[in-house]
């Protein structure tokens, strides 16, 4: 299967698309999405502006202005409220909703960061755990060879997710 874990940097990375871990407003934040904003320059932000928001769980596509990709998905994860009010789904529903926009697009490459692990304080092994089996059973469902990777900000966050990966 094509899934990958990388330690990196999400705005060097190279993939046809990148996604951000953002806020429902899509004004840029802290975080993934804070750095994503200013490496891709101010057209991101006005392009999102445009869009006006996003709901959680779901994920819009603009232009990637000057990251090395061709487009942004900006997913909104679910704020980690101790795992009884949906968040599961929630984050199991923003990877579908990416992946279907990647293929949209065109895309044959795409790079996740650790959605809701930062700020928005998702526990890595049950974020690692939801995401990847998204991730795993929308590959398996539409049978392409989409190259997908997960791109941690820390060794602690890619290890969980390398091992959740192998396991």
């Amino acid at each position: 299967m094509p899934i990958s874990v990388h330690l990196g940097d999400l705005t060097q990375f190279a993939a046809d698309v990148i996604v951000n871990a953002a806020n429902s407003d899509l004004r840029g934040g802290g975080g993934v999405d804070g750095a994503l904003h200013r490496a891709a320059g101010p057209g991101l932000l006005r392009e999102c502006l445009a869009i006006g928001g996003c709901a959680t769980g779901d994920a819009v596509l603009t232009a990637a202005f000057e990251l090395p990709a061709r487009f942004v998905v900006h997913c909104v994860g679910p704020i980690w409220n101790g795992g009884a009010a949906g968040e599961a789904e929630l984050l199991a529903g923003t990877h579908r909703r990416a992946l279907a926009l990647v293929r949209d697009a065109g895309a044959h490459s795409v790079a996740f960061p650790a959605i809701s692990c930062g700020v928005f304080g998702y526990p890595p092994e049950l974020a690692a755990k939801v995401s990847l089996a998204a991730v795993a059973a929308s590959l398996a469902s539409a049978g392409d060879d989409l190259e997908v990777s997960f791109v941690c900000f820390s060794e602690e966050i890619r290890r969980v997710f390398a091992d959740q990966l192998g396991g």
